[in-house]
């Protein structure tokens, strides 16, 4: 009867939890997460640190059972040995808890072993502190990386805004300079061209890139005098203003380019000046390009080359082997950081030359150009240098574009600044910009039609790679 007694009081207050608050409300817990930590405290601790009697471990093993496997079946309970009297005790207080849910078995296992030990709710206390700082600090640092997030977003956004500004202003501010420019550029034009408009479009183009970088070169000098002088005059400053170092590309310098285009508007001495420079700078233009189309009549007509056709065969292995066979430096390896230009003299008795080359495993970067000059000799040579020291290449400027343009002005204006009494050197046209091919695959295989008397260049860049040597099979040859 005892036992029944107990029983039943279990029950109702089991069943009493329906009347009052869940116990994950009082606890700011899951349910099921405090069940297992309740019960996770009673497996350690009973026995050591709380001592239940009988009667309170069996009422907590029915709540457990009941939280587990639901209402008492006979035919789902263990059976049960002749003298297993604490097996038929705890089946008797399970089967005392009738039909209550699992969730009400749960709360009435916190509960009870709440009322049972004190030092229960303490614990949960800490655990759950525990938890909420945890929570605390996993906000506080996505919030964090939100705010470094957003700053970077912003920061990019304001390079991107930045970089569209001054782009959009060197447009403007080249656009302005055509505008200015074009007449004058192009009667010149009509006279070296006539009746060619396609070429006299390229001389434009040229004469108007050119006279943009003279214009802006002169300009960031002016700026820089200037800062210069100011900070002679003004000793007080602890710092002076920084200058860069780009000609063209300087971003201080487009708003003064600007400035000083609108001429009409403010009326100043500088901005007079700077309209006789850039008058000024047209006919230096067009008196170096002038010097160079009227130098060397007889290259008159190099500035017109055709394409040269470039196509691929996959017989890799073969190719490298009869090279390797052969006569002649058809194997070259080729430096980390260098440039390898292999001179090819024109045939008078050929109308078109013919390259074929490949590499062991790696890329490699490949130009040709042709140079306007009477061979010296008729045999190939083969010249290394890294990429400072290879005078041969033309402006950047021309090399990330297609179109055959020459280049012996500036190539002039260099050996002029660098050496005075030294001799012009012959234009170059660029026939293949350079740019890495994956010639380890496949043979590249090129031809092109003579353009007149000269020398071909053939460039194979390494220059771009730290560490790795090239190994270079080719072979070059012309056609009658």
């Amino acid at each position: 009867m005892a036992s029944g007694t107990s029983g039943t009081s279990s029950s109702e207050t089991a069943q009493s939890t329906d009347m009052a608050p869940s116990s994950a409300e009082k606890w700011g817990f899951p349910l099921i997460e405090l069940y297992r930590l309740a019960f996770t405290f009673y497996k350690r601790n009973s026995g050591k640190a709380i001592h239940l009697s009988y009667e309170d471990n069996l009422k907590l093993i029915a709540f457990k059972q009941q939280a587990a496997l639901g209402p008492f079946n006979t035919s789902r309970a263990p059976a049960l040995g002749v003298l297993d009297v604490i097996g038929r005790d705890r089946q008797q207080h399970w089967q005392l808890l009738g039909e209550i849910t699992r969730e009400q078995a749960m709360e009435g296992f916190v509960d009870l072993l709440d009322t049972m030990c004190s030092a229960f709710r303490p614990y949960i206390e800490a655990v759950r502190q525990d938890r909420d700082e945890t929570l605390r600090k996993e906000l506080r640092l996505m919030e964090e990386k939100k705010e470094a997030r957003e700053r970077q977003e912003n920061a990019q956004q304001e390079l991107l805004e930045e970089g569209y500004k001054e782009e959009l202003q060197r447009r403007q501010l080249q656009d302005a300079l055509n505008k200015q420019t074009y007449q004058q550029f192009k009667l010149y034009a009509e006279k070296q061209f006539p009746g060619n408009p396609e070429q006299q479009a390229v001389l434009i183009h040229q004469l108007q890139r050119e006279h943009y970088h003279q214009y802006m070169q002169q300009l960031h000098l002016q700026n820089q005098n200037q800062n210069q002088n100011q900070n002679t005059e003004d000793k007080g400053h602890q710092e002076a203003e920084h200058v860069p170092g780009n000609n063209n590309n300087s971003s201080t310098d487009l708003p003064n380019a600007m400035e000083g285009l609108k001429l009409g508007e403010v009326e100043t001495q500088q901005h007079q000046q700077l309209a006789e420079q850039q008058d000024g700078h047209v006919e230096q233009t067009l008196e170096g390009v002038g010097q160079e189309q009227h130098g060397e009549e007889e290259y008159d007509d190099y500035v017109m080359i055709c394409p040269a056709k470039i196509w691929t065969r996959p017989d890799i292995e073969q190719f490298k082997t009869e090279v390797s066979a052969g006569d002649g430096d058809g194997v070259i390896t080729i430096g980390h950081g260098d440039t390898v230009t292999v001179r090819v003299p024109t045939n008078m008795n050929g109308k078109c030359i013919f390259w074929e080359f490949a590499t062991d495993s790696y890329d490699i970067g490949f130009g040709i150009y042709f140079e306007w000059a009477k061979p010296v000799t008729n045999e190939v040579t083969v010249h290394v240098s890294d990429s400072d020291e290879d005078e041969d290449c033309v402006d950047e400027d021309y090399l990330s574009t297609t179109e055959d343009l020459e280049s012996g002005s500036l190539s002039q204006e260099r050996g002029a600044v660098n050496n005075p009494t030294a001799a012009p050197k012959a234009p170059i046209s660029i026939i293949v910009p350079i740019y890495r091919r994956e010639c380890y695959n496949e043979v590249y295989v090129g031809s092109h039609s003579y353009p007149g008397e000269g020398v071909y260049l053939l460039k194979f860049d390494n220059s771009y790679s730290i560490w790795r040597n090239k190994t270079l099979y080719y072979r070059v040859y012309y056609e009658r």
